[in-house]
């Protein structure tokens, strides 16, 4: 299979007078950090192999605002939204997805009253429902009977209620689906939200992301699955402060669905 991934822009889309099913927005983890663009890259083949009609935005997307915004720059955030959605209004945007629940969160609930009405989709919800329309199967697979444990993303489950969508997908694998003792609207933040990611440590004895990770290694999984790339960051580093990177790997849920075709 070819290596070139096929990744349209919307001015390309508009040149050609077409619209596209669904607007793929990378975010700025998806698009700069070398870990998330490869799950960047795993979900686009997915959107190639299921034969999604899928655009992005490329240098005519910017951050969301949501760093800003939780860091208390409210002025800020604003004017990040703003110029989003006049782009996303000029090309007419219906449908959005994004494997970033913070801009899944933000788009989805707080884009509105800024003037921007779309509906968004986490990646895990969209995929779902490729796999409900025939679009995309698996089968079996290299995760087949593998203890796979999900983590969940405090903007995916506790502030938008999915919890299911990922967990389905861990299933489709043929995967063995072990829950931590905190998980679904019980679950542990990683430590990086609310633009944590981006500060030093407040005074404490033990980081939030060390705290979730021995969770996770307490249900003795083989992977620890993701579905946010700044949870993937903090699971990954939580991993190797216990030194179980060569036993315990973290992988998004693209990765996952992508890695079992050999796509």
């Amino acid at each position: 299979m070819s290596n070139l991934l096929k990744v349209p822009t919307m001015a390309e889309y508009m040149g050609q007078g077409k619209q596209p099913e669904v607007l793929f927005w990378v975010g700025c983890a998806g698009s700069f950090d070398d870990r998330a663009k490869k799950i960047t890259k795993a979900f686009v083949k997915l959107l190639n192999k299921a034969n999604v009609d899928f655009a992005v935005l490329g240098a005519e997307e910017s951050c969301t605002g949501d760093p800003a915004k939780r860091a208390g720059n409210e002025f800020l955030f604003q004017m990040q939204a703003a110029t989003n959605i006049e782009v996303l209004n000029a090309y007419d945007i219906k449908k959005i997805v994004t494997a970033c629940p913070h801009c899944f969160n933000t788009i989805k609930n707080e884009y509105p009253g800024l003037g921007g009405h779309y509906e968004v989709l986490h990646h895990t919800q969209f995929l779902k429902s490729l796999f409900e329309e025939g679009r995309l199967t698996v089968e079996g697979g290299r995760f087949k009977g593998k203890r796979i444990t999900f983590h969940d993303p405090c903007y995916l489950g506790r502030a938008n209620n999915v919890y299911e969508a990922p967990r389905e997908l861990i299933q489709k694998l043929e995967a063995e689906l072990v829950e931590m003792r905190k998980c679904k609207s019980n679950g542990l933040c990683c430590g990086a939200g609310g633009a944590q990611m981006f500060k030093d440590a407040e005074k404490g004895d033990k980081e939030v992301n060390i705290e979730r990770t021995e969770q996770a290694l307490e249900t003795k999984p083989e992977i620890i699955a993701a579905g946010c790339p700044f949870c993937n960051t903090m699971m990954t580093d939580g991993v190797k402060a216990k030194e179980k990177e060569n036993a315990v790997a973290v992988l998004d849920i693209a990765e996952l669905i992508a890695n079992a075709q050999d796509l």
